[in-house]
């Protein structure tokens, strides 16, 4: 149990800004095994997303609340995610071959492609969460239930999305120069089974409610393919900076199904 929790601090300290006991580390061990609590990141990432929406949403619009849980979010992960996102669209935006898009990825300033792409993904972020809630507002007795469940969902999932690519690629990078590295390293079933239980148990309670949102695993995992598939087609493998790419990319797409789902089913 001690053991376990030294993992789970290890995911903790890596993945957010959340403060951890002083004896844990980035330990290459404990943090290639931390790969099982990442979708449960989710949660807590999440849950602290949905608390401060709905605090704002107490005296402010919907639409506002919405952007102070995006915040929340991001200085929670420390734009983590939304950092590899970027990368991702400046290394595959500019780089032609395997070695340029690994070293423009690796570069630490942002790049047109990356500023672009920041924009318009907040952007989108903003205007299908705000939808989505106010799809729950209007037509559902259990809203705030359910946007809480939304939450915890989305994060979750779209990280269960970016974490599974490790269980069935190789990592693209030849020296150990990333800082995902360790997590790349190995796995055992216990990395794959506490991976899919955490992304998958708040759908599957959400599902309960309305079961059309298991739905949203399909186009969710599709997405993850066709990333992974790209992934491979350029340089071989990925990088954390994929990871984090196809978790943000999963999460629009989890949002817009939602939209669909409830609209056409």
């Amino acid at each position: 149990m001690k053991k376990e929790l030294h993992i789970f601090f290890t995911c903790l300290m890596f993945y957010t800004r959340i403060p951890c006991p002083k004896n844990i580390t980035h330990h290459p061990d404990y943090l290639n095994k931390a790969t099982r609590y990442f979708p449960f990141i989710g949660w807590i990432v999440g849950s602290i997303s949905f608390i401060i929406y709905s605090v704002f949403a107490l005296f402010l619009s919907t639409e506002t609340a919405v952007i102070f849980s995006i915040v929340i979010s991001v200085l929670t992960t420390g734009a983590f995610h939304e950092d590899g996102f970027a990368d991702v669209c400046d290394g595959f935006g500019g780089g032609w071959t395997k070695e340029k898009i690994l070293m423009i990825m690796k570069d630490s300033a942002i790049g047109a492609y990356g500023a672009i792409g920041l924009v318009l993904l907040f952007l989108l972020k903003f205007k299908l969460l705000s939808e989505s809630i106010l799809l729950f507002q209007v037509y559902d007795s259990m809203a705030i239930f359910k946007i809480w469940l939304l939450f915890i969902s989305v994060h979750s999932l779209s990280r269960l999305a970016a974490i599974s690519i490790i269980f069935t690629h190789e990592y693209s990078r030849e020296d150990a120069s990333s800082k995902s590295k360790p997590i790349a390293k190995q796995f055992t079933w216990k990395e794959i089974f506490g991976s899919f239980f955490f992304g998958l148990v708040p759908l599957l309670v959400f599902s309960y409610f309305d079961p059309k949102v298991l739905f949203a695993v399909i186009p969710v995992f599709i997405t993850r393919y066709f990333l992974a598939r790209y992934f491979q087609k350029w340089i071989d493998g990925y990088t954390g900076d994929c990871l984090g790419a196809t978790q943000q990319v999963c999460e629009v797409i989890f949002y817009l199904s939602i939209l669909f789902l409830w609209k056409f089913i």
